[in-house]
């Protein structure tokens, strides 16, 4: 598989993989298990087997390490970046800011454009979070026609970055020439912006994709930087017609061999997957990979379980991720209201973190994972005891909260704040249900 031979020698790792399958408990590794309550060295020997990864490139000085996989809490990733037509680093960065403030657990660069460089230089220095981006963006940037691009250019682009302390990059490696054909049958085609790139190489050259080919100078790169891989689904479906197709599927297969060599190469590693999936085939998607894949962490987007929502792709998105989330997936990828419609603005990133912090954190109370439900139960006692600031503090946006219930107590002519305007005082179900217990035997506190 690829031009070079798995078995050749390589250079020395510096990677979390490495480490831990050398017995090491990095000062990583116990952040990790600070965070999500966990015994570090489970978490180191999760890291051992695969299942778990830690996007940490060396040179990320600032970085707050957090943990992709299924041993620990369910992530979030929010997607940022300037586009061709509008591009400001300023901009990006109230992005990232806003993102990281309501709770976002990693970011990835998508900026396209003139700006890429600097704007995911800007970035990087500001975020604690791991950053990832698509570097076959930037590689594009720097030729003139899709058929330009050379793998020299492509891996030049990958250790560049890797250097420069970005902690995760989606590579579509795992595109086939074979698979293409299999793609145009589609209603959607090619959605992936990266993979639709590749496939136009493969089809004007007449080759292999030039990833697949040199994965092993990839592999180098990443275990010289502790740059993990995001193996990305190029053939991911883009509308429920193409969900689970030969297409996706054949990819799928191939991203799993590609994640054992990453594992016998002791670089990280995790998944990509769709995309626009109906409902009842979101578990499906979760079971194969985690058969196929090895178990490595699956990253998703969403899924969208309709197509029919523009303007709301937030919620049909979340709606997907909750029972992804709860089927296996690691980490969730967000949409906004404005997909397939715009670049996303700041009010756009706030309601898709919002909603995917709530798919994820659904899906961990289900599964039931240690003290995930704590903040529920915390919030549901201040809101009995009606402590407004408390209700507030512990909300997923608090900002949001208070300025909604000050707006309708400045419409209220009524005293007090035993109450909501919702009910008001009068038929305020909580304080009714008070004055029962004060009265039901047994029942007072």
């Amino acid at each position: 598989m690829g031009a070079q031979g798995a078995g050749r020698p390589r250079g020395e790792a510096v990677t979390q993989l490495h480490r831990a399958r050398k017995g090491e408990t990095t000062a990583q590794m116990r952040r990790v298990a600070e965070r999500e309550r966990l015994d570090p060295d489970m978490v180191r020997d999760e890291v051992a087997k695969g299942r778990l990864v830690i996007p940490a490139n060396v040179h990320h000085r600032s970085l707050d390490a957090q943990a992709i996989g299924d041993a620990v809490t369910c992530k979030i990733n929010t997607n940022i970046g300037g586009s061709t037509v509008h591009s400001d680093a300023q901009e990006e960065l109230c992005k990232l800011r806003l993102a990281l403030s309501l709770g976002s657990d990693a970011v990835m660069d998508l900026t396209t454009g003139p700006h890429i460089g600097a704007i995911r230089a800007a970035l990087l220095d500001a975020c604690p979070a791991p950053l990832g981006t698509v570097p076959i963006y930037e590689a594009m940037e720097r030729v003139e026609r899709v058929e330009d691009l050379t793998a020299d250019g492509l891996l030049g682009c990958i250790e560049e970055q890797a250097l420069q302390g970005v902690d995760f990059v989606t590579v579509h490696a795992g595109l086939l020439a074979q698979h293409v054909p299999l793609a145009m049958k589609r209603l959607a085609g090619i959605v992936s912006r990266g993979g639709a790139l590749l496939a136009a190489w493969m089809a004007h050259h007449g080759r292999e994709n030039p990833l697949y080919e040199n994965f092993d100078r990839l592999l180098d790169i990443c275990r010289a930087h502790d740059l993990t891989l995001s193996l990305g689904d190029g053939l991911r479906p883009g509308c429920l017609a193409d969900a689970s197709d030969e297409a996706q599927l054949a990819e799928l297969k191939t991203l799993g061999a590609l994640v054992e060599r990453c594992h016998e190469a002791e670089v990280q590693v995790m998944v990509e997957g769709p995309g626009h999936v109906p409902f009842d085939e979101i578990a499906m998607n979760m079971r194969l990979e985690r058969e196929w894949c090895r178990e490595a962490p699956f990253y998703v987007l969403g899924p969208v379980v309709t197509d029919i929502a523009p303007g709301y792709d937030h919620i049909t998105a979340a709606i997907g991720a909750t029972m992804a989330a709860f089927s296996g997936a690691a980490m969730l990828c967000y949409v906004t209201p404005r997909e397939h419609l715009g670049l996303p603005d700041l009010e756009d990133v706030r309601q898709g973190v919002i909603a995917f912090k709530i798919a994820a954190h659904a899906a961990d109370v289900a599964r039931k994972r240690p003290g995930a439900r704590e903040r529920d139960d915390a919030l549901s006692r201040a809101r009995v005891a009606f402590d407004w600031d408390r209700v507030f503090e512990l909300s997923l946006d608090p900002h949001r909260a208070r300025a909604m219930y000050e707006a309708a107590r400045v419409e209220s002519s009524v005293p007090g704040s035993d109450y909501c305007s919702m009910c008001g005082p009068k038929f305020c179900a909580m304080k009714v249900s008070k004055a029962v217990k004060a009265i039901v035997p047994g029942t007072r506190d």
